[in-house]
């Protein structure tokens, strides 16, 4: 039986949220090689949260001078992930770090040093610091608490994602997220990518979670899955696979972030039943 079998079995357990219209939609199913590129950034903001969590907690360890705090940025560095915590400069052309944690053999250890006084960069933290601030300033998230991250881009530029923070234990938010392109200073926003528009919330409370298997989700702005899609599968537990739904394709996310085109969205309504629908603008 396949994967896509399986999921058909099960679908009258699952939640599902129903597409609706939207602009600029492409109109043919991802290339496998950019699913490849999804998929690696999703790993890569899951990480990137894994990091700034463990990070931390290894600073608070140290009773930190919250004053000193300020913005942090996680960077993979010879294959260990760093995050710094940190502040501008008055004319914002110098980032002070005040605190850094370093990855331990790739885990989830992680040792954290305090730098007194702070320890200027004028280099990528600076300019990745500014970029987070930039993304904040543009997007202004109001009534709920939002994780940034700040991934490499082409041509040295940054990806920046505000993503809705988990806030309550075994509750997982995606929606009302936003991806930018920023310039490689940090100081111009070269493209803003919606993402997705209301937020959704996966929970593991409840007794089906001893059978379930799949779960199914719709993305309504575009054809093509995104890059926090792949992140939501590999935070949340248990780790299952997601059927993502767009107005004209079906992909697979497996709970190890691949992403695979299916089908059309017209043959998979030909083949479900028994699906509890709710809607999502």
């Amino acid at each position: 039986m396949t994967n896509f079998q399986q999921a058909i079995g099960i679908l009258a357990m699952i939640l599902v949220a129903a597409p609706t219209a939207s602009a600029k939609m492409r109109s043919k199913p991802a290339s496998e090689s950019e699913l490849a590129e999804i998929a690696a950034r999703g790993r890569q903001l899951a990480e990137y949260d894994s990091a700034s969590w463990h990070g931390t907690d290894a600073v608070l360890a140290l009773k930190p001078d919250v004053a000193r705090l300020g913005r942090y940025v996680a960077r993979m560095v010879g294959g260990q992930w760093t995050v710094v915590f940190g502040r501008f400069s008055e004319k914002k052309d110098v980032f002070l770090i005040s605190y850094e944690a370093t990855q331990i053999n790739g885990g989830s250890d992680y040792k954290a040093v305090s730098h007194d006084p702070p320890r200027p960069d004028t280099g990528y933290y600076l300019f990745a610091a500014r970029a987070a601030d930039k993304a904040f300033q543009e997007f202004r998230p109001k009534d709920r608490q939002y994780n940034v991250a700040v991934l490499p881009a082409p041509k040295d530029r940054f990806y920046v994602y505000l993503m809705p923070a988990q806030t309550r234990t075994g509750v997982y938010p995606i929606g009302a997220d936003v991806r930018y392109l920023i310039s490689t200073d940090g100081l111009k926003i070269v493209e803003t990518r919606r993402l997705h528009n209301s937020i959704v919330e996966f929970t593991t409370s409840g007794s089906r979670l001893s059978v379930l298997q799949f779960t199914t989700r719709t993305a309504v702005l575009d054809n093509i899955p995104e890059d926090t899609d792949v992140f939501h599968v590999l935070a949340r537990q248990p780790a299952v696979p997601e059927l993502l739904i767009t107005p004209k394709y079906v992909y697979l996310i497996s709970q190890d972030g691949d992403v695979n085109y299916l089908m059309t969205a017209d043959k998979y309504k030909q083949t479900k039943v028994g699906v509890v629908t709710v809607q999502q603008d």
